[in-house]
């Protein structure tokens, strides 16, 4: 098994050029990276093992499964993290002073075993370090996002054939995964965090948005079972009504998300208003974003659009309102920064941002749009570039 070429070793070392500056920032020395999406930004690709990552040393992939990868110089088959110090200590590296581990990530067990491979170690937070390093994206990443954003463009294209009278939206989203899934994607939503649980995506159809969901998401929906409660319940889709779509993007690795919106026949002037009224903040969040920019003026200024707009009632939700207008996007469907009032986060070349501006309007159901951005020094390029306008789902 050919674990890393050369080409994936020189992106990689922009990963952890990213990193170890990071590091440095926080006075943590090594990190050893064992979750699923980390694992993934420190090596293209999953295993069962850790990546080790000390300042002034090159960086180590400690591999126990599959069984099959072969040993390298800096490929290292282990059966346990206890293999992890001796090797170190007959390698040449050093104990660690600052012990970075993912506290966000990782099960308090786990924190607990590898913690006790260095008791000497104080012990600092690797997942802020990751999640920091990992805001902006390399310009391989940021073509994986464009050619995931082709493929998710090409599936919604095909979504309107699919419906059919008095169907269902549990129905109907069933029929929108099975294109995703022809179209390529892998299948899966990857989240961070134990608040963010979905399938393939999100439909929601009427007054099922008003529903409020636990979950840290834009948008609600009663689902279909109380252990999943989010999206699609079983609504018989009738005219009159909205159908928001929010489906996965998730083809190679990278995700990006976006959200579109249909209707059954026609809808109420309301409804068409904030529709209407969602484009026109990404049309000027897209002018203002550039580097810079603090994430807490884009929220501001989209709040004071749909102020205006006499629609701040129905913004980002309407019984239950989402404390937010975007996120980060990348290996995680929600990484940072995150689009609220309070935050802190200045805009950086590279960064990637899902921005969603949506509405609940009672009776109708959701409105709005979602694109996937990078912030570049002109504003922000859309990597979802599929018609926006609510269209007749009948046609």
């Amino acid at each position: 098994m050919n674990f890393l070429n050369d080409n994936m070793r020189e992106e990689l070392a922009k990963h952890f050029a990213k990193i170890l500056q990071v590091m440095d920032k926080h006075e943590v020395d090594t990190l050893l990276v064992a979750s699923n999406a980390n694992i993934y930004y420190c090596s293209m690709r999953f295993f069962r093992g850790y990546v080790l990552l000390s300042k002034g040393k090159a960086p180590v992939w400690f591999v126990i499964r599959p069984t099959n990868v072969k040993p390298e110089n800096d490929i290292i088959r282990i059966r346990k993290p206890e293999d992890i110090p001796a090797w170190m200590e007959n390698n040449g590296y050093p104990s660690p002073s600052v012990f970075g581990l993912e506290k966000d990530d990782l099960t308090y067990s786990e924190i607990c075993r590898l913690k006790k491979l260095f008791p000497d170690a104080s012990l600092g937070d690797a997942s802020k370090i990751l999640r920091e390093a990992r805001m902006t994206k390399t310009d391989w990443e940021l073509n994986e996002m464009r050619k995931d954003g082709i493929h998710h463009c090409a599936a919604y294209k095909r979504f309107t054939g699919v419906y059919r009278e008095d169907m269902t939206d549990v129905e109907f989203q069933i029929e929108l995964e099975r294109i995703l899934r022809i179209e390529g994607a892998l299948g899966y939503s990857r989240t961070s965090g134990n608040l963010m649980e979905i399938n393939l995506g999100s439909v929601i159809n009427g007054d099922n948005a008003d529903n409020p969901t636990p979950y840290d998401f834009s948008m609600g929906g009663a689902g279909v079972h109380p252990s999943l409660p989010v999206g699609a319940n079983g609504t018989i889709m009738k005219p009159g009504t909205s159908v928001m779509v929010d489906m996965s993007g998730a083809f190679n690795g990278y995700q990006t998300d976006m959200t579109r919106v249909w209707r059954i026949g026609e809808v109420s002037g309301t409804a068409y208003k904030a529709h209407e009224c969602s484009r026109h903040i990404l049309r000027r969040l897209e002018e203002i974003g550039k580097p810079g920019v603090s994430c807490a003026e884009l929220y501001e200024v989209a709040i004071q659009i749909a102020r205006e707009e006499g629609l701040e009632d129905y913004f980002m939700g309407h019984r239950q309102k989402a404390p937010f207008i975007g996120h980060g996007v990348g290996i995680q469907l929600n990484e940072m920064p995150v689009l609220t009032p309070r935050s802190r986060d200045i805009l950086q070349e590279g960064m990637t941002l899902a921005i969603e501006p949506k509405f609940v309007i009672p009776g109708v159901g959701a409105v709005g749009v979602e694109n996937t951005y990078v912030v570049r020094s002109n504003g922000l390029e859309n990597l979802t570039p599929y018609p926006e306008e609510m269209a007749d789902l009948f046609r």
